[in-house]
């Protein structure tokens, strides 16, 4: 009988602090999730509008004027949105969702292909976050990145952890008497 490479921990068996480190960062990932969803939503309600005449609307409702530099971005990207390219940006939306949902599930069962999946996602993102912060530097871009360091390192740690535990485990067992 084979043992797996990283063998799941029973949430049982963890320290109480490892196993509310890991149920903090699968809520974070739940929330991501749910995040992503209500946009997912927001931008479904509007295929089949004009977004061009919404956004006018919505900036004359705010009092703003159409030329100024906020407002003009505004209605560009409301120019550029088509039909077609909402709904690829729902389909992504929908496939970042369910990874989310899905690594969230796995962290709250402590999981280790979910340590892995979080680990792997968080790290793709500390470029793209480096390169945001020195575009434009404040204290919640930095907590952001801070942040997902965090998560990133408590993961491989544990990872790490798993994976010299399973050693020791199957040293012992091959040194033992038969």
């Amino acid at each position: 009988m084979s043992t797996p490479l990283f063998p799941d921990t029973p949430v049982a068996a963890l320290p109480p602090a490892k196993r509310r480190t890991l149920r903090v960062i699968a809520v974070f990932e739940l929330v991501k999730g749910m995040a992503a969803l209500a946009a997912a939503i927001g931008l479904l309600s509007l295929l089949h509008h004009d977004l061009r005449h919404l956004a006018v609307e919505l900036i004359g409702h705010f009092g703003l004027h159409p030329d100024a530099p906020y407002p003009s971005i505004f209605l560009h990207y409301a120019d550029i949105l088509s039909d077609q390219s909402r709904r690829t940006i729902i389909l992504v939306a929908t496939a970042y969702i369910g990874l989310r949902f899905f690594e969230a599930y796995g962290l709250w069962y402590s999981r280790v292909w979910a340590e892995w999946l979080g680990a792997v996602s968080g790290a793709l993102y500390i470029p793209l976050e480096i390169r945001h912060l020195l575009l434009h530097t404040t204290w919640m871009n930095a907590a952001v990145l801070l942040g997902n360091i965090f998560v990133v390192l408590y993961l491989l740690l544990e990872l790490r952890r798993r994976h010299q535990h399973h050693v020791a485990v199957t040293l012992r067992r091959a040194t033992l008497p038969r």
